[in-house]
Order: C-alpha cells, then sequence, then structure tokens
C-alpha cells in the first residue's frame, strides 16, 4: 500500500510541482551558502586592505617603513611651493666662519711687504700687532692641523704703511685643506652619510666645526677635482672588451631620473639622466665597441646583437615563473628550466677547471639545440603570458651563447648588479639629489671610490691628490695604473 505523502499517491502535475518546490529549496540553500562565502571573503579582502593600508600614520608602524606615494609618505606628496627662493634670504644674518684662537693654531707662516708703498725703500720684517689673519683646517695622521697665515702691515719711516700683498698662489682659497677634503668626501659619497652626520662625526672626533652648509661647498670642489679621473674611468669602460651595464632609479628633488652604471674588469661609471630612453642613454656607451651584458631591455637596439650577452640569471628567473604555472605552460617551463639548469651545471664545471673552453662548446651545443627547440614549440602554443615572453628570447638567439667562445665573458649580469648596489643603498638612506650639481658629485664620487678600488688604489691618498692638484691648478694624478703607495 503506497503512503498518502509518498510522490506516487500524486498526481503526475501535483509530483512534477513537489520536485521543482525542492530543486528551489536547493537552489535556496545554495544560494544562500554562497551568499556566506562572499561575506566571509570580504571580511578577508577587506582585512587585507586594511593592512595594505597600514603607514606610520595610522599603525604602530615606524615612518621608515612607509614607501613612496603611501598616505604615510611624506616622499609622494605635494608640498605647496613657496614662492621664496632657495638658499639664503634677504636679510638675513650672514654666517661666516669665525677663526681659531691664536693658541690652537699648529703652524704660523708670516708674510711681509717687501718695500713701502710710498717711498720704496726696503721693509724690515716688523710683526703686526693686528696682522689679516687666514687659516686652514686640515687633517694629519695625528689628528687635526691648523695653519695660519698672517699678512702684516709695516710702517715705513717716511711714515707710510704699507700692507703686504695677498698671493693667492701662498694662502688658499678654501678653508678647508685637501685631506680634510678628501675625507668629508668619503664619508658623505663612499660611506653615504648625511651631510649633518658627516659634520656632527667630524666636531666628535677631531673637533673641527664643519657646517651643513660647507659640507656641500667642499663636494662641490672636490667634485670638480675629480671630473677628469671620471672621465678617464669613462674612456676606459668605453674601449674594454667586454661591459656590463644596469640601471635604477635616482631622485633628484624628488624627481625620478634614471642611474646607469657602465662597468669593466678596470672601472666603473655612473650617470645619472633625466630618463632611460634610448636616445638619452646612447651616448654614455661611446662607439659601442665590445661585448655589451644586460638583460633582454629593447633600450639595447642600438647595440649589435651578435655582440652582447644576455643575463643568463633574468632567464632563469623568468623561467622558474613560467614553471610555477598549471597546464601545458607549467610544462614547458619545466622543460626550460631543465635547459637552464644544464647550462649552470656546465658553465660552473668550466669555472671549476673540469672543463676545457672546447670542450664546454660541444657540451653547450646539445643543450642550446634543445633550448631553442622548446622555446619555438613554446611560440607555436599560443599560450597567454608565455609564447610572447618566448618569442623574444628567441629573438635575442644570437645574444644567448656569447659567453660560450668568448673569454671574459660571462652568462650573468651579476658584475653590474653588485656595482649598482652601493647606489641603491644610497638611494634608500637619502632623498637623492637637488640640483645638477648634487647629480654630478654622486656620479664622480662613486665613479672614482669604484674604479680606484679596482685598481688597488689608496682611495683617500688618490682623493687628496685629486683636491690638491685641483687646488694648485697642476695635473690630476691618472686614476687608471699601478696602485699608489699606502
Amino acid at each position: 500500500m503506497v503512503p498518502p505523502d509518498s510522490d506516487e499517491s500524486l498526481e503526475p502535475g501535483e509530483a512534477r510541482s513537489v520536485e521543482l518546490e525542492r530543486q528551489l529549496a536547493a537552489s535556496h540553500a545554495r544560494t544562500a551558502e554562497l551568499e556566506a562565502i562572499v561575506v566571509k571573503q570580504a571580511a578577508q579582502i577587506e582585512v587585507l586592505l586594511e593592512q595594505l593600508r597600514r603607514n606610520s600614520s595610522n599603525s604602530h608602524l615606524p615612518p621608515s617603513s612607509d614607501g613612496p606615494g603611501t598616505a604615510g609618505s611624506t616622499a609622494g606628496k605635494k608640498k605647496s611651493k613657496s614662492k621664496r627662493k632657495r638658499g639664503g634670504q634677504k636679510g638675513r644674518r650672514g654666517a661666516h666662519r669665525q677663526l681659531l684662537p691664536v693658541e690652537q693654531v699648529d703652524h704660523v707662516a708670516d708674510i711681509f711687504p717687501d718695500a713701502c708703498c710710498g717711498c720704496g725703500s726696503p721693509l724690515p720684517a716688523t710683526p703686526d700687532i693686528d696682522p689679516r689673519r687666514y687659516q686652514q683646517v686640515d687633517l694629519a695622521r695625528s689628528g687635526r692641523h691648523v695653519t695660519e697665515w698672517r699678512r702684516h702691515e709695516v710702517v715705513c719711516r717716511c711714515g707710510a704703511s704699507t700692507l703686504a700683498a695677498y698671493d693667492a698662489d701662498v694662502i688658499p682659497s678654501s678653508p678647508f685643506g685637501p685631506r680634510l677634503t678628501a675625507v668629508v668626501v668619503m664619508l658623505t659619497g663612499a660611506y653615504h652619510l648625511s651631510r649633518r652626520r658627516a659634520s656632527q662625526l667630524l666636531r666628535e672626533l677631531f673637533q673641527i666645526d664643519v657646517s651643513v652648509g660647507s659640507v656641500s661647498n667642499i663636494e662641490a670642489r672636490a667634485s670638480a677635482a675629480m671630473a677628469a679621473a671620471a672621465d678617464e674611468a669613462q674612456r676606459e669602460v668605453e674601449a674594454a672588451a667586454v661591459k656590463h651595464t644596469d640601471a635604477t632609479t635616482w631622485l633628484q628633488a624628488g624627481v625620478t631620473r634614471s642611474l646607469w652604471t657602465l662597468a669593466s674588469s678596470m672601472a666603473t661609471v655612473y650617470t645619472i639622466f633625466t630618463d632611460g630612453c634610448r636616445e638619452t642613454i646612447r651616448p654614455m656607451f661611446g662607439a659601442r665597441v665590445g661585448i655589451l651584458v644586460s638583460d633582454r631591455a629593447s633600450v639595447f637596439g642600438f647595440w649589435a646583437m651578435e655582440s652582447r650577452q644576455i643575463c643568463w640569471a633574468h632567464l632563469l628567473r623568468k623561467l622558474v615563473s613560467f614553471s610555477e604555472r598549471d597546464g601545458p605552460a607549467g610544462a614547458i617551463g619545466r622543460e626550460l628550466l631543465d635547459c637552464a639548469g644544464l647550462v649552470f651545471e656546465y658553465w660552473h664545471g668550466f669555472k671549476d677547471g673540469q672543463l676545457t673552453r672546447d670542450e664546454l662548446a660541444v657540451w653547450m651545443r646539445p643543450v642550446q639545440h634543445q633550448l631553442e627547440a622548446v622555446l619555438e614549440r613554446a611560440v607555436a602554443a599560443n599560450e597567454a603570458r608565455l609564447s610572447g615572453s618566448c618569442a623574444d628570447i628567441l629573438a635575442h638567439r644570437a645574444a644567448l651563447w656569447t659567453f660560450v667562445e668568448h673569454e671574459g665573458v660571462e652568462p650573468t649580469n651579476n658584475h653590474a648588479e653588485r656595482e649598482l648596489r652601493a647606489f641603491v643603498l644610497w638611494r634608500k638612506r637619502s632623498f637623492g639629489s637637488t640640483s645638477e650639481r648634487g647629480l654630478r658629485f654622486a656620479e664622480r664620487v662613486m665613479t672614482v671610490v669604484h674604479t680606484a678600488r679596482k685598481q688597488g688604489k689608496d682611495v683617500l691618498d688618490f682623493l687628496v691628490q685629486c683636491c690638491t692638484a685641483h687646488a694648485r691648478g697642476t695635473t690630476p694624478p691618472p686614476l687608471l695604473g699601478l696602485a699608489t703607495a699606502r
């Protein structure tokens, strides 16, 4: 007997209606379940967005954690421009460097007039009770050293007073000596202390007072003193048989600039451009002599592909990203990654002396054929975010294997990346430069310091030589060549 509530006891129309009601109830339950999931995910997204929005102005995070453009960062904020010009304002009380007391002077050079300006008679070397005094502070091995020049005024028997003439060849124009100047340059330009910190360090370690403005002036004079050495390094890298290049960003008064390095085994050059466009950076590379190691950026299109080496470290990271995908793209990525693994394995075997140059070429040949075959298959697969990248790699095939045949060519661009790292750290600790003069100082000091270290020179002594030659108007020392004596 059929139960009264069974579907079999219902008419066909009623049974269909009951089934539809069941499906509708199940649909409503599924909709409610999905709505609950959406609500839960929306709450999770809100939590993540809140975490992303956190900065020093709305959380316990320090200001140093604020990235450029964040709400708590001042780097991305536009300040209202002041109508006042930069620097000291009209009517302000000027700041002047005070002379040290006589008892703190280590060496005195007296300057007397030779003849009377009135009658022309020879004058005795009679000290003046109030001579014109000029001082220069420098650093000796023992610490601070102060030299004072005194221009004496002598009274003749005829009654005329004669003041010793000012001789620019005897009395230096700067109150800071060449070694102190070089030390300041090392502090701000090589070890990247702020000008205020450098000033504080000099005062606390050597009892030398150098204002922040004076530090800036010292940098300007040192920049001019290093110009010839920086040009020498530029000529060296232009003529080098193998050179590496890479780029990052720099700031000038809050505006992003393009910072480039061009490095060989003998020298490193840094140049800051308004942008990284091809025609903008092209003069840095000179006559395009030798082999250029770089990434696959299109900006290097002016260099012959046969004279380039593409960085395999960049390629390796790209292939790893392919291999982590699902489906056909991931499978192709893993094949390419296996080929790249063999490239590095054979290269390290060559570097360790296990393979000769000829053996390296023989072992690499099948790897080259296999890699390029997989790349061609990837292009034909027409996979999104895979085929286009593989086509670009194939377009650089002539620059993938230069390191196999040419001595001194590395398969990676690690050399340029290491040279650029110091500048990157400087950028992270500072606001960049505020003027063209500041840009030139940053370029030159980093170029000279890094090249001098490659040359095995004592960097401080070389900077002292540059500053001394510039102050005297003599020929600057060569940057390239034998190391200077320590």
